[in-house]
């Protein structure tokens, strides 16, 4: 079995250090070098001054974190600041105040939202999101679960490692049934896509769909509209062949539930959830951040 060092990655957020070799991978990648990250955060804070209808923190770590997704340039940073306070302002009553202890319930009865104790070969986070038979949508409707995604992906921007190298998401369908099909809904699949591919400040470089039954099928047929052609490209379908999973999740990162060598996934939420509440400010400051007004 190869062994995995946790030590950085396990239950608590990576903060305050890239790795040298993340530092490289960011100048070849993102064009991010001392030079242009200081003149782009002059620029990108100047333009934010000049549009008055969006309201976000401007201190450099805030304005990288927008940087960082999008090659550094400072207009399309501005950009990406418009659509995800667009969104926000468009989805107000489920993430206008959202706090980390509403939904502290949720993410500790259960292991919907999940991320992988250790990071992929490439240094991603790796987010499961169990959407068969481990979700029953009378116990966490879908605007909950929602939120839950919301409230990881807000977090995440804590981590630089994560700015810079992206993160991968794991859509497990595992036992889906009817009531799970019936929850995702075609406003849920909109909200969603819209969410992960206009307004979410962080790079999503793949997305891999395992163990979806036939009836699969149609929750497909309600997301495929909505997906672009880029994330289109990042999608992969692997069913329960889990070698052609292996293709892009080395077996050498991944637990047994997906025929890797780790051990089987034996925590969740309840272990995670700490790492939201030591971050709580942040979580809590930018339930009001987007929208100049509600």
């Amino acid at each position: 079995m190869a062994a995995v060092d946790n030590s950085d990655e396990a239950f608590h957020l990576r903060l305050g250090y890239l790795r040298p070799e993340t530092i490289e991978f960011a100048r070849t990648e993102l064009r991010e070098t001392e030079e242009v990250k200081a003149e782009a955060i002059v620029k990108l804070r100047a333009l934010l001054k000049e549009t008055p209808e969006i309201n976000y923190k401007d201190d450099d770590a805030f304005l990288t974190i927008f940087l960082r997704a999008t090659h550094f340039y400072p207009e399309g940073a501005l950009e990406k600041m418009k659509t995800t306070a667009s969104f926000r302002k468009e989805h107000a009553a489920l993430v206008h105040g959202l706090q980390a202890e509403q939904l502290k319930e949720f993410f500790i009865k259960g292991s919907v939202i999940n991320v992988l104790r250790n990071c992929d070969q490439k240094g991603r986070r790796v987010l499961i999101v169990n959407a068969g038979k481990l979700w029953d949508p009378n116990e966490i409707p879908s605007d909950e679960l929602f939120r839950m995604l919301y409230m990881v992906h807000i977090a995440a921007q804590l981590e630089e490692e994560t700015q810079v190298r992206g993160v991968v998401c794991i859509m497990d369908f595992d036992g889906l049934g009817m009531k799970q099909v019936k929850a995702l809904s075609p406003s849920f699949s909109k909200r969603l896509l819209t969410f992960i591919q206009e307004a979410m400040p962080l790079r999503m470089k793949e997305v891999h769909f395992v163990k979806q039954p036939f009836i699969f099928n149609m929750v497909w047929t309600l997301f495929k509209p909505f997906v672009k052609e880029k994330l289109n490209k990042r999608m992969h379908f692997h069913g329960s062949d889990m070698k052609s999973l292996h293709k892009f999740l080395d077996p050498s990162v991944l637990p047994a539930n997906y025929k890797g060598q780790l051990p089987a996934i034996d925590y969740g939420g309840k272990e995670w959830f700490p790492a939201l509440e030591l971050q709580a400010d942040f979580v809590n400051t930018w339930s009001e951040l987007g929208p100049a007004q509600w």
